[in-house]
């Protein structure tokens, strides 16, 4: 949904490992292109050659869009922010809000996505952004910002307390896309596949073709050379996995020369300076995944492990540097499992 010119988070890359022989009678289709501001990568297997679902990977990207694109001036959530009253929400935007509330309620207010004002103001938005932004600026905003401060009408009608109130649903919207598009595969009947999106992934079943689980590579967050370099490997089936990091996308102010990570804390309104590199989060869904990789990319160390704790479904690998800069990894037992250290 965002207009960058590359993926917001992590890549990832398949790997192709297996010597087992292949079955010949697997038909395998690949489909990349450009959407939600990044690219895309999707291969699925077929029944017949001719079979190619690309038109319809694309209209779930237009749909997306239409209705959560802050780029798109017609967009439902782009006349939401600018406080038009007559709009009614369709179900892929009442989905997304629904599941931010819960996120939002669960993380006690770190996943916020009603810091769309805070994203403009430092410049990771579609409006222009405000150099030299000032405590009082930062403070005014924050006054009207808060997922506690608006709410949905039976009939679809969003309400806010204060009219500048902005959502930004970046933090969810690629995983929730990345879903539908699954969700297109199962009425399809497709039963073996991987999506990849800016580097978020869902998959389902096996690689057919290499006769095993699917396998992705996570980038490090600390490139040391040209050449890319991986942090783990890990192998995935009928699950979702998203990556937030901070090491990748920030701003440089104009004036002052300083940089500005792109995940916002919506406690404080400001950008995040804190020691996490990378969250990645695996979940049986890809907004699921999405959401709680931005969660827990500004909560508290020690509160992210104790949600951990309690979250179902939901494990977390989490790279930091320690005071002296050595790296520091955390997993949860099912991040655990998943590593593979031979192919």
């Amino acid at each position: 949904m965002k207009a960058v010119t590359l993926p917001l988070y992590i890549c990832i890359a398949f790997l192709v490992t297996s010597c087992v022989e292949k079955p010949k009678d697997v038909i395998m289709r690949a489909n990349t292109g450009y959407a939600l501001g990044t690219t895309y990568s999707i291969q699925y297997e077929i029944k017949n050659a001719q079979d190619d679902y690309k038109d319809d990977i694309e209209n779930v990207f237009h749909v997306v869009n239409k209705s959560m694109s802050a780029y798109i001036p017609t967009s439902d959530i782009s006349r939401i922010n600018r406080g038009e009253k007559d709009v009614v929400i369709d179900s892929y935007f009442r989905a997304v809000y629904e599941f931010s509330r819960e996120v939002y309620e669960k993380t006690d207010g770190f996943f916020d996505p009603s810091v769309g004002a805070l994203v403009n103001a430092w410049g990771f938005g579609p409006e222009k952004p405000i150099n030299n932004l000032t405590k009082v600026q930062v403070d005014s905003i924050m006054a009207f910002t808060g997922f506690d401060k608006v709410r949905i009408s039976d009939e679809g009608k969003v309400f806010k307390d204060n009219p500048s109130l902005t959502f930004d649903f970046n933090s969810l919207g690629k995983g929730y896309a990345i879903d539908l598009i699954g969700k297109m595969f199962d009425e399809k009947g497709i039963k073996n596949y991987i999506i990849e999106v800016g580097g978020e992934i869902l998959t389902k079943g096996k690689n057919t073709k290499k006769v095993k689980r699917w396998t992705v590579a996570i980038d490090s967050p600390v490139q040391e050379s040209e050449e890319r370099q991986y942090i783990e490997y890990i192998t995935l089936e009928n699950k979702a996995m998203a990556t937030s990091g901070n090491y990748r996308k920030y701003r440089v102010d104009p004036e002052t020369g300083d940089h500005y990570v792109h995940i916002l804390n919506a406690k404080t309104g400001y950008p995040m300076k804190n020691n996490v590199l990378s969250v990645s989060v695996v979940a049986d869904n890809c907004m699921k995944a999405d959401a709680y990789a931005t969660a827990f990319m500004v909560m508290p160390y020690e509160k992210t492990k104790k949600l951990l704790s309690e979250l179902k479904d939901v494990d977390a690998y989490v790279v930091s540097k320690d005071q002296y800069g050595n790296i520091q990894k955390y997993t949860t037992k099912g991040f655990q499992d998943l590593i593979i250290t031979e192919f």
